[in-house]
């Protein structure tokens, strides 16, 4: 079977955070596919086919960072593959939010993000669009406004990376 055959029409979760002192964040919402693949066949070919399918290319597979960071070149999605974890979204003063196999995760650039904590088995793909190369981040001093310039670079992608062209993407990012 196909990975479409796996795909579902998840319930998303738009999540709005406020710029912090340290982390930019964004006016765009970050979103949070629940259960994008059946979890039971979440895997990182799985997200990886998914996401190379709706024009967004695949670049690792590993877990999240542990401390608080954003990208101001590139926009990401982050497929959980497998375990689960709890992270925050936004900074030091953001939203913690739990996340499972199957679930993924759009964050547009200077969206704050960290683990908190995961299972043994937590991994992630991280994919990004077309002529997007992520940077990181760590909201030190002398980041801002250089990084805040970048953020309001970064193009908006024409697919959404998991339901593609015709996803909620560019409706919720307008």
């Amino acid at each position: 079977m196909a990975v479409e055959d796996f795909v579902i029409v998840p319930p998303i979760t738009a999540v709005h955070l406020a710029e912090g002192r340290d982390i930019p964040n964004s006016r765009l919402p970050a979103l949070i596919y629940h259960a994008a693949i059946e979890p039971r066949v979440a895997t990182a070919e799985a997200f990886e086919a998914l996401f190379r399918r709706n024009g967004w290319e695949p670049a690792w597979r590993a877990g999240i960072y542990p401390f608080h960071h954003y990208h101001s070149t590139a926009h990401e999605v982050l497929g959980v593959a497998s375990g689960r974890a709890r992270v925050l979204l936004g900074g030091t003063h953001g939203r913690a939010f739990d996340i499972a196999a199957g679930d993924a995760l759009v964050l547009p650039a200077g969206v704050g993000h960290k683990l908190i904590e995961a299972s043994g088995n937590f991994l992630v793909v991280g994919a990004y669009p077309p002529g997007q190369h992520w940077d990181l981040k760590r909201g030190e001093p002398g980041e801002r406004p250089a990084a805040d310039h970048n953020i309001a670079s970064v193009a908006r992608p024409d697919c959404d990376p998991v339901q593609g062209p015709n996803g909620p993407l560019a409706e919720l990012w307008r």
